[in-house]
């Protein structure tokens, strides 16, 4: 079967030609790559990649179809029946001919065309990731049909687009009304969470531990956290530059005043850092996959997380340091670079983790600390 011819472009020149998977058309946003062997419903459909296109290093992409279970977003008022793909683009190397899972309602292309969402196939994956290893995360672009044109002209759309670098991101994917998740049981706990990009399986984490979690916009103010009298505060996932999060830092110095237990993740963890002192910064290529140890400074424990994030808390592993709510410490390093991936206060009433405990499609290593939260809001209670 003959194919749509395609290109993907970045803004450095480098361009990469295969045919189009997908819908057919332009699409414009960061390329970066992700080394999931499997999960790519959950990684299409999560906010935290709005406005990338993803590259999928496994070599053969959609073996499992399309499902409509497994989507990690959800329409504004919570309804996943309106959730919806967040990549700006896709770019595999080998699409599967056959969709093979008794779950499926459909295949990977089909839910891509539905949703207009501009992909590309059959090219050298490794290649471009190598690449953008080397040279780090860019602007890049998919374009086939109407859309290309001389390579000249595309590498100028490229290069045209704005920088994920000050990018603020988080209001873009935020819930407009908010929602509520009722518990699994009895009602232990009411916990308000900030929607920065929030994934679908963090408030079912919460409710299995018998909390009501209320979704808030990534908008809300204190005074409207304070109407629910949570016993605790969540900040989620999400897209874009921390450092443009400034409303979502106030809310969090406001929280920490008060003494409410929060529990950050991703993003969350990035704004918990700035609401503590610290800086962010861009990372060269970021750390996106299901494979990434990660290390806790006070107990040695090692767990394997899934991570989606670009940008990072400047600090050391094991770093005290001083801020307006008492000391803190850098309790989390990535083994591979050291990288910073969680923070703490000492007092225990507020930490943050870099990576995602949630993890749907896995891996589990992290559920735990949805349990440390838990008792965190226990011990509030004695």
């Amino acid at each position: 079967m003959s194919r749509t011819p395609a290109a993907f472009v970045l803004e450095d020149g480098r361009v990469f030609t295969g045919s189009a998977f997908g819908a057919v058309g332009q699409t414009l946003g960061e390329a970066v790559f992700c080394t999931g062997m499997t999960g790519y419903q959950e990684t299409l459909t999560d906010p935290s990649y709005h406005r990338q296109i993803v590259v999928a290093t496994a070599p053969q992409i959609g073996n499992t179809g399309w499902n409509g279970e497994d989507n990690e977003s959800v329409g504004p008022t919570g309804d996943q029946a309106e959730s919806k793909i967040w990549v700006a683009g896709y770019a595999i190397r080998d699409p599967s001919r056959r969709t093979s899972n008794w779950r499926a309602t459909g295949s990977l292309e089909d839910e891509l065309v539905r949703q207009d969402v501009v992909g590309i196939s059959d090219i050298d994956t490794r290649a471009l990731v190598r690449h953008l290893r080397t040279r780090g995360s860019m602007r890049a672009g998919i374009f086939s049909g109407d859309a290309l044109a001389e390579r000249e002209q595309l590498v100028q759309r490229v290069q045209d687009q704005p920088s994920m670098l000050g990018a603020d991101l988080a209001t873009e994917v935020s819930t407009t009304s908010g929602y509520t998740i009722e518990p699994v049981g009895e009602a232990r706990f009411t916990v308000v969470s900030v929607d920065l990009g929030i994934k679908t399986n963090t408030p079912r984490m919460f409710a299995d531990r018998g909390i009501r979690v209320h979704v808030v916009s990534a908008n809300a103010d204190l005074d409207a956290i304070l109407e629910y009298k949570p016993d605790g505060v969540f900040l989620s996932n999400g897209p874009g530059d921390p450092a443009t999060a400034g409303g979502a830092v106030a809310l969090t110095k406001g929280v920490l005043d008060k003494g409410i237990p929060l529990f950050g993740i991703c993003f969350g963890n990035q704004i918990l850092g700035r609401a503590l002192g610290r800086e962010t910064y861009k990372m060269k290529f970021g750390h996106r996959g299901m494979n990434i140890p990660v290390i806790e400074h006070e107990t040695g424990r090692i767990s394997i997380t899934a991570q989606n994030h670009g940008f990072a808390l400047e600090g050391e592993p094991g770093e005290q340091f001083d801020t307006p709510f008492g000391r803190a410490v850098v309790s989390h390093a990535c083994a591979n670079d050291n990288t910073v991936e969680g923070v703490r206060l000492l007092d225990d009433r507020a930490f943050s983790v870099q990576y995602h405990p949630e993890a749907a499609a896995g891996p589990h290593d992290a559920a735990y600390l949805f349990d440390r939260f838990t008792g965190i809001l226990e011990g509030a209670h004695k």
